[in-house]
């Protein structure tokens, strides 16, 4: 990703700010859904995996990784 333009969608920069806010920290799924929508509902969980291999696709691999059963994060040093 370092030195390509990526277009984004207004949500999907949402979401990427604010976990590099938080970078290096494990980010709670439910977190991420209050930041979003402000609720944490079934149907929102579903479309923030969506949202997140959106995302994924078009900053590559090892930007944002999860941590099973923890949340998210973009590490302290992405590749």
């Amino acid at each position: 990703m370092a030195g390509r333009e990526t277009d984004l969608t207004a949500l999907e920069y949402r979401l990427l700010a604010f976990l590099l806010h938080r970078q290096g920290q494990v980010v709670a799924a439910g977190e991420l859904l209050d930041h979003l929508h402000g609720s944490d509902s079934d149907r929102e969980a579903n479309a923030l995996e969506a949202l997140l291999t959106r995302l994924r696709r078009k900053l590559g691999p090892g930007i944002i990784e999860t941590r099973r059963g923890h949340g998210y994060l973009v590490p302290s040093d992405p590749p």
